[in-house]
């Protein structure tokens, strides 16, 4: 198939990010409005539902098994088409274990596409211009954010949609993307074959560090934090949907600058700054009393973990390009280690106090800005960390 000018891995990147966004954010947007009005949830339902969905991610080492029959490009088409089958059917199973069941099909596409997505943009995008891109890439999954909840807002406040049919028009239009990625495309390859067995290899110890953490602290706010705006505060679908807007204009303003600027300031001050502010949020998130300030702290919570590709960046620059693959579904069981615990049994501390919640997650914070500090200002192979160093040895 001979490629025209469109017809570019950074457009078809820019593809997959609209596809997946415009589903998560549909599953996300209602899920909190959705399980307590139809299935009663409490925080300890909530708590193991989020734990159920990052099953999938603890389980994304398999992924470099699955390259042993499938590539990457196709496996990424496959991921995103359980995603939308997933959320497509999530209204129409509005109990416990209805749900239980669709958010795990739903997490298995999207997990095993963040992992496959993780290793072909740092494959096909050179260490010059891949802080911008991710960046936009951000960018991107705001812009269709942002349409995913005007839809949102307007089909609860003025026509009345319900749950089952938003859920089915936001993974359907995944389902139609992905088609039309397959069909549009051609394949693509990395320039360096990847090694398709599992690896960790001990000079990566400060990335899987901040992977760890970041997956830890991650569910303080994918978990609780929206929890909190319903049921402290009463937001309603159509105030949740307002309240993404908002944080998505935000994110699709600065997302772009804010991968520039990583790629100009470096990854360990990009992080510095990211876990000092995360402190300073999470640690206001256990106090605040006043919905608008909560709204706020959420939104500058969302603008924070923008800069979280720093830690992409970083180890692109440290890897060997063959371990990219390996790697990638490594470091997503590494970030979900955490996630599969934390949301249960946080869900349980929650019940006695909301407040210890995010107080823990301001100590996760603290633990990642002391990780963040070991990263050179220049890293690159042979200069991993600054204390700690592990010998190289090249496994070619």
């Amino acid at each position: 198939m001979r490629s025209r000018n469109w017809q570019t891995p950074k457009n078809l990147l820019i593809t997959m990010s609209l596809a997946v966004t415009v589903s998560f954010a549909t599953w996300m947007a209602l899920l909190n409005n959705f399980v307590i009005e139809k299935a009663a949830f409490t925080g300890a339902e909530i708590g193991m539902l989020q734990s159920v969905r990052e099953i999938p991610g603890f389980l994304a080492f398999t992924a470099v098994l699955v390259l042993l029959i499938l590539k990457e490009q196709t496996f990424a088409y496959i991921s995103l088409a359980l995603l939308g089958i997933g959320v497509a059917i999530t209204g129409y199973f509005p109990s416990v274990v209805g749900l239980y069941l669709t958010t795990f099909l739903m997490s298995v596409g999207f997990h095993y596409y963040e992992t496959i997505k993780q290793s072909i943009s740092l494959q096909w995008l050179s260490i010059e211009e891949a802080p911008a891109v991710l960046g936009q890439l951000i960018a991107v999954g705001s812009m269709a954010s942002l349409f995913v909840y005007c839809f949102l807002w307007l089909a609860q406040e003025y026509f009345h949609f319900t749950y089952e049919t938003i859920y089915l028009l936001g993974g359907g239009v995944c389902i139609l993307l992905t088609l039309f990625m397959w069909l549009a495309f051609p394949r693509f390859e990395g320039k360096t074959p990847q090694r398709k067995h599992l690896l960790m290899r001990k000079r990566y110890w400060l990335y899987y560090a901040l992977t760890f953490m970041g997956g830890a602290r991650r569910q303080i706010f994918t978990v609780f934090a929206g929890f909190l705006m319903v049921e402290k505060f009463g937001y309603s679908v159509s105030d949740i949907a307002a309240l993404y807007i908002v944080n998505h204009l935000f994110n699709w303003a600065f997302a772009a600058r804010i991968g520039a600027l990583v790629g100009r300031i470096g990854e360990r001050r990009a992080l510095t700054f990211e876990y000092c502010g995360l402190f300073c949020v999470f640690t206001a998130y256990a106090f605040v009393n006043d919905a608008n300030w909560a709204a706020g702290l959420y939104v500058a919570d969302h603008l924070f973990f923008s800069l979280a590709i720093a830690i992409k960046t970083y180890f692109q620059k440290i890897a060997d390009p063959g371990d990219m693959a390996s790697t990638a579904g490594v470091a997503f069981t590494i970030n979900h280690i955490a996630a599969v615990v934390i949301p249960a049994l946080f869900g349980l501390v929650w019940l006695v106090s909301p407040a210890a919640v995010f107080l823990m997650g301001s100590g996760m914070a603290a633990i990642s800005l002391l990780l963040a500090r070991n990263i050179p200002l220049r890293p690159e192979v042979g200069n991993e960390v600054v204390f700690g160093k592990v010998e190289f040895v090249d496994a070619r």
